[in-house]
């Protein structure tokens, strides 16, 4: 679909709006996926500056590139952004190492109201690990992307991208662990890890409406 995206906004580049409505449309969920666990109540905010910093970098995207590596590697540049724009008094942001709980310690409304203790306890976790980690470990969980589409994202090596995967399943492991409340719920949490992150992407579906512009 890379060629019908990116005429999409070649098209809205060129002034018509209903062109960018579309392209906004057909990847609003995404987006909002990605931001959703991250971002708290500047969300909105940052998803409306991900489509226009899609819309004023359009000629970044190589051709044969993938439309969904560009967006997300837009989204994760604002996101990265606004957390170093948070950090005050001199504090070194490093995306290895900060985790969301460092700078965004309260979790959005709509991440807690599931009624499944899993899913809870999968979106608390997510946001004790680094936010790098966390992020590659949503694209792949949530947007189904495999490690070579994620590199794309992050502009990095294939093999480093299947290194920070391990990785960030090694943490989120020890985080759930760290705050379960039973080692029943753990190991029932992280045996149907990739049944729970689906839990997340529908009730974020559903969730979509009262979020949408």
């Amino acid at each position: 679909m890379l060629d019908d995206d990116v005429g999409l906004l070649d098209a809205w580049k060129a002034g018509d709006r209903k062109a960018g409505a579309a392209l906004f449309e057909r990847h609003y969920p995404s987006v909002l996926r990605f931001f959703h666990n991250k971002a708290g109540e500047q969300g909105k905010d940052l998803i409306q500056r991900t489509f226009l910093r899609c819309l004023e970098a359009r000629d970044r995207i190589l051709p044969g590139s993938s439309f969904r590596a560009y967006l997300f590697g837009v989204a994760r540049n604002v996101l990265l952004e606004h957390f170093r724009g948070v950090k005050r008094d001199g504090q070194r942001f490093d995306g290895m190492v900060t985790t969301i709980q460092d700078v965004s310690p309260h979790p959005t409304p709509s991440s807690m109201l599931s009624r499944k203790r899993e899913v809870r306890l999968l979106l608390a976790a997510l946001r004790r690990i680094p936010i790098e980690l966390q992020m590659a470990l949503e694209l792949f969980y949530w947007e189904d992307m495999s490690a070579g589409e994620i590199a794309g994202v992050f502009d990095l090596p294939e093999g480093t991208i299947r290194t920070r995967l391990r990785r960030a399943r090694q943490l989120l492991e020890r985080e759930l662990e760290a705050i379960a409340a039973s080692p029943a719920e753990f190991h029932s949490t992280l045996t149907g890890l990739a049944d729970w992150a689906k839990h997340v992407r529908d009730e974020l579906a559903g969730d979509r409406g009262a979020r949408a512009t």
